[in-house]
């Protein structure tokens, strides 16, 4: 199956921004060094569109200790564009000319320690060409070089596996691969899959309105219908880490059907009985 036409605009905007970027591996070198002093310290947090994942969001609202909804009302947007098959979170900048970072102060970041990922890895990149007639596709890094940023003038040399341990972003990675593999599923790269709006309402309380997905799960029959390990439900309870895990099984048995999740018999019983008692 062929790009869709929208989807092949999107490819070539994806090229053009790195086909003069040089593609690096986990072992390849680069200058780079961040501090208080330097003069442009505290620059790269102005007027960018920073997309948050879902870990973004679980890592910064418990950092604020507000609620889900709090976080998302008060420190996100969601545009919606033409064609958008899935919400997308970017971090709201402040409504001043220089459009700064609510979270950054002339000392530095105030949120630094649950930073966004985007936060974590600047200078690098991360890129993927992972295409629906390539669902494999492969992974590779690159530089951003931004004119104000005098960062790379800088001796201190790196590897990009070292600048990714020093900045912690496994956390991320992790829970980055399983919002990469639902986001570039094939129901979207290939069919083109828009979520309706009850779906889309399911994957923002699953993904991002953490607590609402757990009033959801503990306040409603969800544990008599669907199976779920005994030792993993007190974790749900108390785990926001293991909640956004089960979300993005319950999202993919949701949106597409997977077998991520298994019924049990006595609730396909119900539905079968209920089914036969209307039919007469």
């Amino acid at each position: 199956m062929s790009d869709t036409p929208e989807k092949s605009e999107q490819l070539k905007a994806q090229e053009e921004f790195l086909k003069d970027r040089p593609r690096l591996g986990l072992d390849d070198e680069f200058h780079f060094s961040c501090y208080p002093g330097i003069s442009c310290f505290n620059r790269c947090c102005r007027d960018v569109n920073i997309i948050l994942s879902p870990y973004d969001v679980l890592r910064l609202k418990n950092r604020l200790g507000i609620t889900s909804a709090e976080f998302l009302q008060q420190h996100t947007l969601m545009p919606v564009t033409q064609g958008q098959l899935h919400p997308i979170v970017f971090l709201k900048m402040e409504d001043n000319d220089e459009k700064t970072c609510s979270f950054v102060s002339e000392k530095g970041c105030g949120v630094y320690g649950d930073r966004p990922w985007p936060c974590r890895m600047y200078p690098v990149g991360h890129a993927s060409n992972r295409t629906s007639e390539r669902p494999i596709g492969d992974a590779f890094y690159f530089l951003v070089k931004e004119d104000h940023c005098k960062g790379h003038e800088e001796s201190h040399t790196w590897t990009i596996r070292e600048w990714m341990e020093n900045q912690g972003t496994e956390p991320y990675d992790r829970m980055g691969e399983f919002f990469r593999d639902l986001t570039l599923h094939p129901n979207f790269m290939e069919k083109r899959q828009k979520l309706t709006q009850p779906q889309t309402d399911m994957y923002m309380m699953a993904l991002y309105d953490l607590d609402k997905f757990r009033k959801f799960l503990f306040e409603s029959t969800f544990f008599t219908r669907f199976v779920v390990r005994d030792d993993l439900i007190p974790q749900l309870k108390k785990d926001d880490e293991e909640l956004l895990e089960f979300g993005f099984l319950w999202l993919r048995y949701a949106l597409f059907g997977e077998k991520t999740m298994k019924v049990r018999p006595e609730a396909v019983e119900a539905v079968q009985k209920a089914s036969k008692a209307k039919e007469k």
